[in-house]
């Protein structure tokens, strides 16, 4: 049985996302570790110039199917193309980031190699011939470890791994697409159109919660999440404020919404109920600001400011700037 490990690399726009990268290091260490190499899949229309990217993350094959019935994602026809390039290469070990198009693509794969899948790990690891992947389970209350000694499908948190260069030979192969896997053909997209920093890659995410009292007061959260400069922070909310018609359901963190793991998380006026805690208490480093000393969040923060968000962020909002120039 082979010991590689194949990448999938997620690209949209001609431009491969950050938490590939992440994959890359994850599968890159997973393959050393097995005495194996590291393999990536590209696939979508145009992308044969993105190989060279996947080989700065240590990619020693890049495989590519390149179509143009792959201009707009499509579940069925990126799964039969990535079995396609799973196969040629081998891996018995197949990685995605557990992002929106993971999450859909990742068990359409595995079920497609009849293997096993597991999503949303937070730590992999190989000892002997098994593979080892753990991830939060009972919203965050404990961590499940499972261990697989055959083909194995993990998809790995965003920001829970350290992305890290390490250049590969990144040999091209082309793999030939299969025919009449697309089910449903993408039209149209309709997007919003933003600068923002998506949620899940945000290096910093401020959220608030229901101490803000009204939608009004979200200025002081933009103005924090500002003075970090451009691209590294985003906003997130609590489902309260969500359900309030306060914030768009994008922002909504938590076991209904979207979990996270950034570097630095910031939760204002965020009480911390356990639905919360779900999707942001793998963070590296949490800070707290709420005027209630007793409130749940404390119990998980590095970081506590007992105080009025109203009096705390523009002073935070000051000190980031002065730190930053």
């Amino acid at each position: 049985m082979s010991n590689d490990v194949l990448v999938f690399v997620e690209q949209r726009g001609g431009s491969i996302k950050k938490a590939s990268f992440e994959a890359l290091s994850v599968g890159r260490d997973l393959a050393s570790s097995r005495g194996g190499s590291l393999h990536a899949a590209l696939v979508g229309a145009g992308v044969q110039g993105l190989a060279g990217e996947a080989a700065k993350y240590g990619a020693a094959k890049v495989f590519v199917c390149d179509d143009a019935k792959y201009t707009q994602y499509s579940g069925d026809g990126y799964a039969g193309a990535t079995k396609a390039c799973a196969e040629a290469s081998g891996a018995t070990v197949c990685v995605f980031a557990h992002t929106a198009m993971g999450k859909d693509l990742a068990p359409r794969v595995a079920s497609l190699l009849g293997c096993g899948l597991v999503s949303d790990a937070t730590s992999v690891s190989v000892s002997g011939a098994e593979v080892h992947a753990t991830k939060p389970v009972y919203a965050g209350k404990a961590y499940k470890e499972y261990v697989s000694s055959g083909v194995t499908c993990v998809s790995v948190r965003p920001n829970a791994f350290t992305a890290s260069e390490s250049p590969g030979a990144g040999e091209t192969v082309s793999v030939t697409p299969p025919s009449d896997d697309i089910l449903a053909i993408v039209k149209e997209v309709l997007a919003a159109s933003s600068d923002a920093v998506p949620l899940q890659e945000a290096q910093v995410v401020v959220a608030g919660g229901r101490g803000l009292k009204g939608p009004e007061h979200w200025k002081l959260l933009e103005d924090l999440a500002a003075a970090f400069g451009p691209g590294v922070a985003a906003l997130g909310a609590s489902r309260a404020v969500v359900d309030a018609g306060w914030r768009p359901h994008g922002e909504q963190v938590g076991q209904t919404g979207k979990v996270v793991a950034p570097p630095l998380y910031i939760a204002v006026g965020i009480s911390g109920a356990i639905q919360h805690l779900a999707g942001m208490s793998t963070s590296k480093y949490i800070v707290a600001i709420n005027k209630d000393a007793d409130a749940p969040i404390f119990k998980v923060a590095n970081y506590g400011i007992v105080g009025d968000a109203f009096e705390v962020l523009p002073k935070l909002t000051e000190a980031i700037q002065a730190l930053r120039g």
